[in-house]
């Protein structure tokens, strides 16, 4: 069971700056998740996932966050959070949180095992430990 927390003014706020980069960069085929990373200190790094044909090569929308991030001289996290935007042919009208895939939960808790992760659980959204959704972290 997981331990979950109660999101903040602060989490909403991070969850509005995934909706904006998503759907401003919104491409069908390239483009339909965004994610935004909040650092200890506040401050919000926002990027798009990069999809490619092979989709092994794909990179996602949280490594994207945490790389821009380290990129300008972050390197300490408090909380991320992915968004999907709908594609035209779904019947949706606004993005929704998504759960990080296995490898963006590996990549999370190398950078930051006290990182928070905002995901859908139950019906709701809630923050929780990433470590909490890695039992048995994988480690050199």
């Amino acid at each position: 069971m997981l331990k979950v927390k109660p999101l903040d003014d602060f989490d909403y706020d991070l969850i509005k700056e995934a909706e904006k980069v998503i759907e401003k960069n919104y491409r069908y085929g390239r483009h339909h998740i965004g994610a935004a990373v909040r650092t200890v200190s506040g401050n919000i790094f926002s990027a798009v996932h990069v999809e490619a044909n092979v989709g092994r090569i794909t990179v996602c929308g949280e490594a994207m966050a945490i790389g821009k991030a380290i990129s300008e001289g972050y390197h300490k996290f408090d909380t991320i959070v992915a968004v999907a935007h709908p594609h035209p042919h779904e019947k949706i009208e606004k993005c929704w949180v998504v759960a990080p895939c296995g490898m963006c939960r590996e990549l999370i808790s190398d950078y930051g095992k006290d990182m928070d992760v905002i995901i859908p659980y139950k019906g709701e959204l809630i923050k929780c430990n990433i470590i909490e959704l890695i039992p048995e972290k994988y480690t050199k």
